[in-house]
């Protein structure tokens, strides 16, 4: 009986007669070359160099002044992310309404806040008591005043930092979430309107479950870069992270090795974040055909 074997098993000579020859891709070896030079050099240079200081980083890596920075750090971008995401969410409804001033409203409010850098609105919340001495809360136009203060004790440098940094953020999340929620195809928005569903019913569970996918990943980036963005605020004084790098260094004038430990605990504390915005995506994607498991492309190829 003739032995009749699948075309998986048969040898690839039997077919074409020729041999076969595996491809070769000089490219690709001469980048990882290329790529494993200039690793080894930049290498050499941090271990050699002895204007790093690296003992001096080591021992003010733990430094209480450094930690305290640390933790103002966190803080600031915990909080301002919070207010970031809550009015972002608000914004971008007002942005979809149907109603002109409401939505003008939100168009207005993100048009200046994106269109003005961060850190000349922290200046400005700083020096805001030169604008109005005074803040008070009641009824305008001559109404009664049920709360009133000087604006200098109100307006703190902590204030001041989470007035700048969480009323900006909320105008890029604004535009986030309304992509979120856009990319969500408006004919389940009409299946869900169907079945008697309240807008806030639809959106708690048919239109955000879905836009998070597409939400998700550029507020990781914002909430990265917020972090990043916090050091902003020592320039009205406020100790964080590279605030109190700056006191050490402007004693001991060790300014290199201070900056690269305020260097260290940046990289440590965004690729924690960057771990946390992974394990997120995998959560929201699982299952669907937007899994960054199954649209995982090779964009570039060197051959």
């Amino acid at each position: 009986m003739t032995d009749h074997l699948s075309p998986s098993r048969l040898d690839a000579t039997s077919i074409s007669g020729l041999p076969v020859v595996a491809s070769r891709h000089p490219l690709r070896w001469l980048t990882a070359a290329v790529v494993l030079f200039v690793a080894v050099v930049a290498g050499y240079t941090l271990v050699e160099n002895d204007n790093f200081q690296w003992q001096v980083v080591g021992h003010y890596l733990f430094n209480s002044l450094i930690l305290h920075g640390l933790w103002v750090t966190i803080w600031l971008t915990v909080v301002s992310m919070v207010i970031g995401i809550v009015l972002g969410l608000l914004l971008a409804v007002m942005r979809m309404s149907s109603n002109p001033f409401v939505s003008g409203a939100s168009r207005i409010y993100i048009w200046f806040f994106r269109g003005t850098p961060v850190l000349v609105q922290l200046v400005f919340w700083y020096n805001l008591a030169a604008l109005f001495p005074t803040l008070s809360f009641g009824i305008p136009f001559g109404g009664p005043t049920f709360v009133t203060g000087s604006a200098n004790t109100l307006i703190s440098p902590y204030t001041a930092a989470l007035l700048g940094l969480g009323l900006n953020e909320a105008a890029y999340m604004a535009e986030i979430v309304r992509g979120g929620v856009n990319s969500v195809e408006a004919g389940q928005v009409e299946a869900a309107r169907a079945l008697a569903l309240r807008f806030g019913e639809i959106m708690r569970q048919v239109v955000l479950p879905q836009a998070m996918r597409v939400i998700i990943p550029p507020t990781g980036n914002e909430t990265i870069g917020m972090l990043k963005t916090t050091s902003l605020v020592s320039v009205i004084a406020l100790s964080d992270l590279l605030y109190s790098a700056q006191t050490i260094y402007s004693h001991n004038f060790e300014t290199i090795p201070l900056l690269l430990t305020t260097c260290a605990w940046y990289l440590l504390a965004t690729s924690v974040l960057t771990f946390g915005q992974g394990f997120l995506e995998r959560r929201f994607s699982a299952g669907s055909a937007l899994s960054p498991r199954r649209r995982g492309l090779r964009l570039v190829s060197f051959r």
